[in-house]
């Protein structure tokens, strides 16, 4: 391959951006508004990240998992408007569990299927009486105590014991109780699982959104910043570098690696049949079923621009461990994990001229308004410092 300085079209630039995923993109687009100049490098041969999406004959399928935009940040709605047009589009999935399926987000509906009851005190009285029995009064420990104490034993064994296994790798005891405070357990009959006030998907799919966001701006795929001889020549072409990789990567595993989950995407394409599933999302919390999901990407088209079609298209999801050869995707945040991230993060902190962010590089898991988010402060906060220093 060329050296990096043979591609590129300047020999000098403002920042380096390792990642063209929506923290990347977002940073470019802020910092080349500012008059800085930017570069953009992508290892994958495409740009959107996870996010990445592609038209197949009129359906856009979300080729790394379904990605849902929701937000309750006005100014983060607003900046998205900016390259897009949006769509609405409410996430209502459901799981299937022993031959039975329930509806997510776990609500008054779930209860009536599980329970035969109607009334939220009696859901409530339940869920006390279990939590109750199984911890005897204890803080939660691990994943199992902390669903334990939200939703009670048979929400805990039917819906979400098998999928978090599948998901992390891990029982539920070795997991800490944080990743399940994300669940959403409700009195009443709301089928909105995210529940923000702003939610949709790009009109003409994210890929298109990102395009916009890096329109004019350079960019070249399918070089990999962490490949030796690719940095040193990177590195000697800007004055700083933002980094959207794994941090322990950039740091050649000094302290170790750490651990991430990553997932196998098995697409399928039927014909004869326009619909497979009736909504985009259903969940799989059977231990012997080895995906966890299973995403049928027409639902997302709310306009109905291929009604006609006589074909759909499905992926599902296959979690495993990150290895060289796939992609790291979830961070595993234990505590062995963090007090390894904490290693990195210190030596980060003493280099000014690298910046962490995104998912992987700041070693968290982010829905994609936090990633705007912090991509928008961060940027601020480099345009600001720019500034004063000139």
């Amino acid at each position: 391959m060329e050296m990096l300085s043979r591609i590129a079209k300047s020999d000098k630039y403002d920042y380096l951006i390792a990642g063209a995923g929506l923290y990347g993109a977002v940073m470019a687009r802020e910092l080349t508004d500012h008059g800085l100049k930017v570069l953009v490098l992508e290892k994958r041969s495409h740009i959107g990240g996870n996010c990445y999406t592609e038209d197949y004959d009129g359906i856009c399928v979300h080729k790394y998992g379904p990605h849902i935009f929701h937000t309750d940040d006005e100014e983060v709605w607003q900046y998205v408007n900016r390259f897009t047009r949006f769509t609405p589009f409410v996430n209502s999935p459901a799981v299937e569990s022993g031959g039975r399926r329930y509806t997510l987000p776990v609500n008054m509906d779930t209860f009536a299927q599980l329970w035969g009851i109607t009334e939220p005190e009696d859901a409530i009285g339940i869920i006390q009486t279990q939590a109750r029995e199984a911890l005897h009064g204890r803080e939660a420990r691990n994943l199992e105590e902390q669903a334990i104490s939200m939703a009670g034993t048979d929400i805990y064994e039917k819906i979400i014991k098998g999928y978090s296994e599948k998901q992390w790798g891990r029982k539920c005891r070795e997991l800490p109780a944080s990743i399940i405070k994300r669940i959403d357990i409700r009195f009443d009959h709301c089928a909105d699982y995210f529940g923000d006030k702003y939610q949709g998907i790009p009109a003409e799919g994210y890929t298109a959104m990102i395009e916009e966001m890096l329109n004019g701006i350079e960019v070249i795929t399918g070089i990999d910043y962490d490949d030796t001889g690719i940095r040193r020549s990177a590195d000697s072409l800007a004055e700083k570098v933002i980094y959207t990789g794994s941090i322990d990567r950039y740091y050649s595993y000094c302290f170790g690696r750490l651990e991430y989950r990553s997932i196998r995407f098995e697409e399928s394409r039927l014909d004869g049949i326009s619909e497979y599933q009736d909504r985009a999302v259903v969940n799989n919390a059977d231990t012997d079923v080895p995906y966890t999901r299973t995403t049928e990407h027409r639902h997302f088209d709310i306009e109905n621009k291929h009604t006609n079609s006589k074909f759909t298209i499905i992926t599902k999801e296959f979690p495993e461990e990150h290895n060289d050869k796939n992609e790291a995707m979830y961070p595993v945040c234990d505590d062995k994990n963090l007090i390894l991230y904490r290693k990195y993060r210190d030596m980060a902190d003493s280099d000014e001229n690298i910046h962490f962010g995104g998912r992987l590089g700041t070693y968290r898991y982010l829905d994609m308004d936090d990633v705007i988010a912090s991509a928008l402060a961060d940027s601020y906060e480099m345009i600001q410092r720019n500034e004063t220093q000139k």
